[in-house]
């Protein structure tokens, strides 16, 4: 047999042993990762690396599944319970968050009244101007990390939200689908920074 063909079967038996002994992907960040053993898909498990929630894929499924729903669902138990439903997750802080808007625009009146010494047009001015818009920046992005703190806290896996937790919006339209919850805190954060743009129009 010619050696090119020799070796292009070597390569295909390689490849084909590769699949059947590393068979495993999983989804982290939009990014795929793998091929994995069965062995080392449990190693992850157990290290709590992949968790409840978790899309796995491997040759013979359908299409990307929940972790739960294969047969690796069976070591979920010996590593950690189930993340907290969107009904049992605290959501103080995103509400909070959902008001920040004008919370900051109340924080900036604050400071510029202590600034400019109670002068009622230099506050106002100031306020128009967006002087002091970092105050409602800082804050808004605060509590979104905050809150995606409390729910990593709560076991969900908070990959999703990563590169998005800043952009307020699309983090809370993502959480609220993310925990089956209705848009009311996105919608009414929309409805305080419209308010708050509007405010010394």
């Amino acid at each position: 047999m010619p050696p090119e063909i020799t070796k292009k079967n070597e390569m295909r038996a390689n490849m084909e042993a590769t699949e059947t002994q590393k068979p495993w992907f999983y989804e982290s960040a939009g990014q795929r990762k793998g091929g994995f053993s069965e062995q080392e898909m449990i190693g992850l498990i157990t290290s709590g690396e992949i968790t409840h929630g978790a899309i796995v894929w491997r040759n013979g499924l359908s299409g990307w599944t929940k972790l739960e729903q294969t047969e690796l669902a069976s070591h979920l138990d010996k590593s950690a319970p189930p993340p907290l439903t969107g009904e049992h997750i605290n959501n103080t802080i995103v509400w909070i968050l959902a008001f920040a808007p004008l919370i900051g625009l109340f924080a900036e009146a604050i400071v510029a009244g202590i600034v400019y010494g109670g002068s009622e047009y230099r506050i106002q001015r100031a306020l128009s101007g967006g002087e002091f818009f970092y105050i409602t920046l800082a804050l808004n992005i605060g509590l979104s990390f905050w809150d995606e703190h409390v729910l990593k806290k709560g076991g969900t896996d908070t990959s999703k939200f990563k590169g998005v937790t800043w952009l307020i919006p699309v983090y809370l339209f993502q959480r609220a689908k993310a925990m089956k919850h209705n848009l009311a805190y996105f919608i009414v954060w929309l409805v305080c920074f419209g308010f708050m743009l509007t405010a010394f129009i």
